[in-house]
């Protein structure tokens, strides 16, 4: 029998372990892993977490049962001290010796401290481990006690800095980010990329400091403060350091075995050190003169070693090593893939931002315009899995490339084309390296949910970030198959919103918890719960004051909560049509309650800075000047935008502002898997920017052309042609039926654009259903919206007018008192939540 010795317990070593049981007669071998750690391998992608819960057991790789089950010593706590190669022995910190045939150096690395003055002091720690992270958490408690003011720094603007910034934050102190380099993320982000990152990061109290180096570390026994030149300091409470890793390769050199000049352990292509008895695997190995700090490299290096180790002589690693990376950084999504950077200088970079919103999305294509090199995403990462692939594979791109990012404009279809058509041999799991092939061969073979392709192929176990794309495998594999696909809206019910929306109707249900008795199981959660909410206001047009107890924090208050605590109040200007009465209204109640007051994209005036306890106060005397609510805050209609028309526009081909105030009042307060918006134009010149909007008209010869199925936002697309030259009450008729088969067949919080894009048959069969009445709905689609027409009430003027409403708004159950904990600076010479003064 031979032994493995697999030194450390990371996730890369605890991976080697996993793929030699998949693989490996295990009586031919004995296998031993050593762990300096305490406890057994955990997911260090998302050490962040910890912060939340404490709870190390939901970041096990593994229990200790399943080595024992495996027959794998697991040994924990206890530091191998050296390796004796030429008797193939090893000695632990606590003297003991192990023979070995094979050793798997799997020692990862350790945080890089840089040698600054003044480093050792207390209150300065490292991100790596978990008890790193106790050590943290207690200091920061111990902070809190002494200053409820205390500050926070983290030295290194990279991914762990960035997270680490976000969890100290949560714990309730003052962060500021110090990054050397002009910019965060530098390895992976552009100069455009990193601004909008750090705006983010901004908006969530994280203080960004670039271009600073720290010369010393202030304090007696515990850091005071980071001196970064002779007139700058900071003052500090405490410093985590995260500035980058060095491998761990003290045992290599100790034996003679050959390392990097900057550090490392050299290994070949078949992971072997210049000892063939020694493997090297993950952030501790050398390979291609670099040092890969991602989790999928370093399972990819395990896989290898496991097949030299059985024989399989062929094994190795690829020449060029894919460094593409997705992830949810404080919340924000940042993905960077292929040549990010534009380094090669063989690509022409397009580009997009909205500013707005914050997103940045840029992709490099080559000059011919044929295929795609590589491209950075901040804040919105919804398109990277498919345009990875496209990058990894090869596949052609659209005619015009821009389409990858923006969408297609055409009519085309999708720009990025199925899933499906990606090759087998596509890599969809790069963390464990599990193809399209091979997900599609486990869903013939009956295995038709995400949980148990998980379970038989561990995709989505590593970083999750193929989650997205493996679903849309199974979904488009079943359908392709002639398989139903269903989408649960959660654990709690066996059923899509499609079939409760049936149920509820049919059956005439009235409330979560008959629908939770009669169809579902548990108690729920805050999945089905808003969105059971949804169904109940769509089928019966119950405002938001009905089912009160599963409505999100937005709908149960009627008013959108704001960064600072307070809240927006946004009345209905349909149209965006208003009186000059109507605005001194508005301006005396805004000047009433001191209100930060903006004019809004839609068209209309919004009011921030209202405290809870106001906003039923500021709604009476809104609504006693005949304001009705906007509702802001809810899944429904928001505003139908409108440009002047032809009552003033010498262009205009028709009256656009009386038309958006007729169809924006239909349809208000009706509610709907997301929000919805409209657009009148009254020429082609598009002033109300009618196609980006769900729903659109601009006026032309001979009537009105409607759109439909546009958006801005995150993913902007432009809203396709459903009609043409159609008079104001054909407009009306098609709107209503396209709103209505929307509400009743879209899934959970799916804007319209996207049910489009995933209606089978696209516009060309929407046509056919609200046009051609190809299903023979559409005298039913006309009644339910009439329907919920008729019944609209305004649930501000049901809130004022019912004390038992009222009494939800105070900050305290059980207290008068208001919450002193709201503070506003001046700026614009309007008040702004005190956050933003940074």
């Amino acid at each position: 029998m031979k032994t493995i010795l697999v030194i450390g317990n990371g996730m890369v070593g605890y991976k080697f372990c996993e793929k030699f049981v998949a693989k490996a007669n295990l009586a031919e071998f004995k296998l031993i892993v050593f762990g300096e750690e305490p406890r057994p391998a955990y997911d260090r992608v998302h050490l962040s977490e910890y912060f939340a819960d404490q709870n190390a057991e939901r970041l096990s790789m593994a229990p200790r049962s399943w080595y024992e089950e495996n027959g794998i010593e697991l040994i924990t706590n206890e530091r191998v001290t050296d390796i004796h190669r030429a008797n193939k022995t090893i000695t632990t910190i606590s003297d003991k010796e192990y023979s070995y045939d094979y050793i798997i150096l799997a020692t990862g690395s350790s945080a890089f401290v840089p040698p600054i003055p003044g480093v050792e002091k207390d209150g300065v720690f490292v991100y790596r481990t978990i008890e790193d992270l106790d050590a943290t958490m207690a200091y920061v408690e111990e902070i809190k006690k002494q200053k409820p003011d205390g500050k926070a720094a983290i030295l290194g603007g990279g991914l762990l800095g960035l997270e680490a910034g976000k969890a100290i934050i949560d714990m309730g102190l003052d962060v500021s980010v110090v990054e050397f380099a002009p910019r965060l993320m530098p390895r992976q982000l552009d100069n455009d990329a990193s601004k909008v990152l750090q705006g983010k990061l901004e908006d969530l109290g994280i203080d960004i400091l670039l271009n600073k180096g720290t010369q010393n570390i202030e304090g007696e026994g515990a850091i005071t403060g980071m001196k970064f030149s002779k007139d700058e300091t900071l003052p500090v409470d405490m410093l985590l350091v995260s500035a980058g890793i060095r491998p761990r390769d003290e045992l290599a050199k100790t034996c003679g075995l050959e390392v990097g000049t900057r550090g490392g352990i050299l290994v070949t292509n078949d992971m072997k050190t210049s000892d063939e008895n020694i493997y090297a695997i993950g952030e501790c190995a050398l390979l291609n003169q670099m040092i890969y700090g991602l989790v999928a490299p370093g399972y990819d290096m395990a896989a290898v070693a496991v097949d030299q180790i059985l024989g399989e002589s062929e094994a190795a690693m690829p020449t060029s090593i894919d460094m593409s990376t997705k992830l949810k950084l404080s919340g924000i999504d940042v993905a960077s893939f292929g040549d990010a950077l534009n380094e090669s200088k063989e690509g022409v970079s397009i580009v997009y931002e909205n500013k707005f919103q914050g997103i940045y999305k840029t992709i490099n294509v080559s000059k011919d315009g044929k295929s795609l090199l590589g491209g950075i995403l901040v804040g919105d990462a919804s398109d990277y899995n498919m345009l990875h692939q496209i990058f990894l594979n090869g596949l052609p791109i659209p005619e015009n490339p821009e389409d990858l990012i923006l969408g297609s404009r055409g009519g085309e279809g999708a720009s990025m084309g199925s899933v499906l058509d990606l090759p087998d041999e596509a890599v969809v799991c790069s963390c464990e390296s599990v193809t399209k092939g091979a997900i599609c061969c486990k869903i013939e073979e009956g295995v038709d949910t995400l949980k148990g392709l998980a379970a038989d192929t561990k995709v989505t176990t590593g970083c999750g970030g193929c989650k997205p794309m493996v679903q849309d495998i199974l979904d488009e594999t079943l359908k392709a198959s002639g398989k139903a696909v269903k989408q649960n809206i959660c654990e709690h019910f066996d059923y899509s919103r499609q079939e409760l929306f049936d149920i509820i109707s049919t059956k005439g249900i009235k409330s979560y918890d008959e629908i939770l008795d009669s169809h579902g199981k548990g108690n729920g959660c805050e999945i089905c719960k808003p969105a059971l909410a949804s169904l109940f206001a769509s089928i019966y047009n119950e405002t938001a004051n009905e089912q009160e107890t599963i409505q999100d924090s937005n709908d149960r208050f009627l008013a959108n909560i704001q960064r600072n605590g307070t809240y927006s109040v946004v009345p209905r200007v349909a149209g965006g049509e208003i009186t000059p009465q109507q605005l001194i209204v508005l301006g005396e109640i805004a000047k009433k309650y001191d209100l930060y007051t903006k004019i809004t994209g839609g068209q209309r005036i919004d009011m921030f800075g209202a405290r809870l306890d106001e906003l039923p106060k500021i709604w009476k005397d809104l609504i006693d000047e005949g304001f009705e609510s906007g509702h802001a805050y809810g899944k429904s209609l928001r505003t139908v935008k409108s440009c002047v028309g032809s009552t003033w526009c010498r262009y205009g081909m028709d009256e656009s502002v009386s038309f958006a105030i007729e169809v924006e009042n239909r349809y208000k307060g009706i509610r709907s898997p997301h929000k919805f918006k409209g657009g009148v134009s009254g020429c082609i010149r598009e002033c109300a920017e009618a196609r980006c909007k769900d729903f659109g008209m601009i006026a032309v010869e001979g009537g009105w052309n409607l759109y439909v199925a546009g958006n801005g936002g995150a993913n902007p697309k432009h809203a396709e042609l459903l009609a043409e030259k159609i008079d104001n009450e054909t407009v009306v008729k098609y709107i209503d039926r396209f709103l209505m088969f929307y509400i009743k067949t879209a899934l959970p919080l799916q804007r319209t654009a996207a049910w489009l894009d995933k209606l089978e048959g696209g516009i060309e069969y929407l046509k056919d259903v609200v046009i051609n009445d190809t299903l023979g709905i559409c005298e039913d689609l006309d009644k339910e919206m009439a329907g919920l027409i008729d019944t609209y009430k305004c649930e501000w003027k049901q809130a004022i007018e019912n004390i038992e409403i009222q009494n939800r708004y105070s900050h305290f159950v059980n207290s008068d008192a208001i919450d002193e904990n709201l503070n506003f600076v001046p700026l614009r010479e309007q008040k702004m939540p005190e956050l933003w003064e940074a």
